[in-house]
């Protein structure tokens, strides 16, 4: 099974590479933090060594802020573009939760 592993790893971090490489952080952010957390979050921006996250409330927040040295450390695995940190953003309301 490691086996397995490591050729995934080795084909998701080839993919990664071909893409543009602004873009790369944000199509790894998916990869690194699992289905579960991918559902709630989105990968906005990067810029500047900065990968924006976009999540629904400060209790994400937070628990991702305590993991956010595992999640750097794992997208500069896989991309040429070294994401220095992660910034988690509260995504505002929509329309449907006003009414």
């Amino acid at each position: 099974m490691e086996i397995a592993g490591s050729d995934l790893e080795r084909i998701v971090a080839r993919s990664l590479r071909q893409v543009p490489p602004a873009q790369a952080p944000l199509l790894a952010w998916p990869v690194v933090c699992g289905s579960a957390v991918a559902e709630r979050t989105t990968a906005r921006t990067f810029q500047d060594g900065v990968l924006r996250v976009e999540v629904p409330d400060a209790g994400w927040r937070s628990e991702l802020q305590a993991l956010a040295p595992r999640y750097v450390a794992s997208i500069n695995r896989y991309t040429a573009q070294v994401v220095r940190k992660i910034e988690f953003l509260i995504a505002p309301p929509s329309a449907a939760e006003k009414y």
